[in-house]
């Protein structure tokens, strides 16, 4: 068995569940962990997450997790804080922080992110705007916080954006590879990169490097900053 062996002799995942019970059998009220699971293999990692997970919870203790994986936040949390050069960016539930990032650093860091630099040439209600990207217009919503005229940064995830035949905005494929369980695409709307992730590629027509197609979302799938 594993008991006459010293910490030094066990595996990397075992070393962790010992330092893991070392530290709850004091029954803490604060645990913190310091990015315990980089230096683990990837599906180790995914593993031992979901017993990190399974036990804080089973003991009723607040933990601190620090970790720069930001798969691991989003699994792991109740609340997210970022931060920034020692300072506090946002701070949220997984959710929140996903789809309603506080800035481009935000967005950037959680998750994939389409950055589309537009102007708002028209208010069409308190919360609707008319804008301009890449000489092509269209509606977004969310736009309280933004006037007539100003620039905006609109944030579009690959996963909330769609290739279709007719949609939003007209652009070139310039990569098409099937990943297996979805579809990965990058087009050209103008001079600007957009990547799309289609998680149902069996379901939808398949788009090669060099087909036209148009990028489709509803106005409510992006979050304007």
């Amino acid at each position: 068995g594993m008991e006459e062996r010293m910490t030094n002799q066990l595996s990397g995942g075992q070393q962790q569940r010992v330092a893991l019970a070392r530290a709850l059998v004091i029954e803490p009220s604060v645990l913190l962990f310091d990015e315990p699971l980089s230096n683990l293999d990837a599906k180790l990692r995914v593993d031992m997450r979901n017993e990190i997970r399974r036990i804080q919870q089973e003991a009723g203790i607040t933990a601190i997790y620090v970790t720069h994986d930001q798969s691991e936040a989003m699994a792991l949390s109740d609340n997210i804080i970022i931060m920034k050069k020692g300072v506090v960016d946002q701070i949220g539930d997984p959710q929140t922080v996903y789809y309603h990032p506080a800035d481009e650093f935000v967005a950037d860091f959680i998750g994939e992110s389409n950055f589309l630099h537009a102007t708002v040439t028209d208010k069409i209600d308190a919360d609707t705007a008319l804008c301009r990207f890449e000489g092509q217009d269209f509606e977004v919503c969310g736009c309280s916080h933004v006037e007539k005229g100003s620039a905006c940064c609109i944030v579009l995830r690959p996963e909330s954006a769609r290739l279709a035949d007719t949609g939003v905005l007209s652009c070139e494929v310039v990569l098409s590879r099937f990943m297996g369980h979805y579809q990965n695409y990058q087009v050209m709307v103008g001079d600007t990169l957009i990547k799309i992730t289609d998680f149902n590629p069996r379901t939808h027509k398949i788009y090669n490097v060099g087909d036209h197609a148009f990028v489709d979302f509803t106005k409510d799938e992006v979050h304007v900053l």
